[in-house]
């Protein structure tokens, strides 16, 4: 386990056809944020979600409009101190039905999505790669 306190707490717009991923990471590096959370709501073109299965991710592709009902994440920094976005998310259509995954690239926003990053400080949080997952997981010890 590790421990730390709470930063800053940033505010941001992700703009129409954003892709969510990418602008989520491009915001958290632009604040400098090494260590934390965020979570996001909003509105998205398609989806695509990423589901775990053996060792690699599967896609699930949706391909129509969608809610953001929430999308939550931490973020980390690698062994080479690259940032580390690690995104779930559940999206809703028209009707209601949800759909929820790990987000991937591949999800433009359509009107907005809000973001809000709160920093972890007094922590170093980073991502190992893990063989046996053959994810980037946390290193906690």
């Amino acid at each position: 386990m590790l421990e730390g306190k709470i930063g800053r707490i940033i505010f941001s717009r992700i703009k129409t056809d954003e892709d969510l991923a990418e602008a989520i990471k491009e915001r958290v590096e632009k604040s400098g944020v090494k260590a934390g959370l965020f979570v996001v709501i909003g509105t998205l073109k398609r989806a695509t979600l990423g589901y775990y299965k053996e060792g690699a991710y599967e896609y699930i592709h949706l391909d129509k409009p969608l809610e953001i009902a929430t999308c939550i994440g931490n973020i980390a920094v690698d062994e080479g101190g690259e940032t580390i976005i690690h995104a779930h998310i559940v999206v809703a259509d028209e009707r209601g039905e949800a759909f929820g995954g790990h987000l991937m690239k591949g999800s433009p926003v359509s009107a907005t999505a809000e973001l809000v990053i709160i920093e972890a400080s007094d922590v170093n949080l980073k991502r190992t790669f893990d063989k046996t997952t053959n994810l980037k997981i946390l290193d906690l010890e």
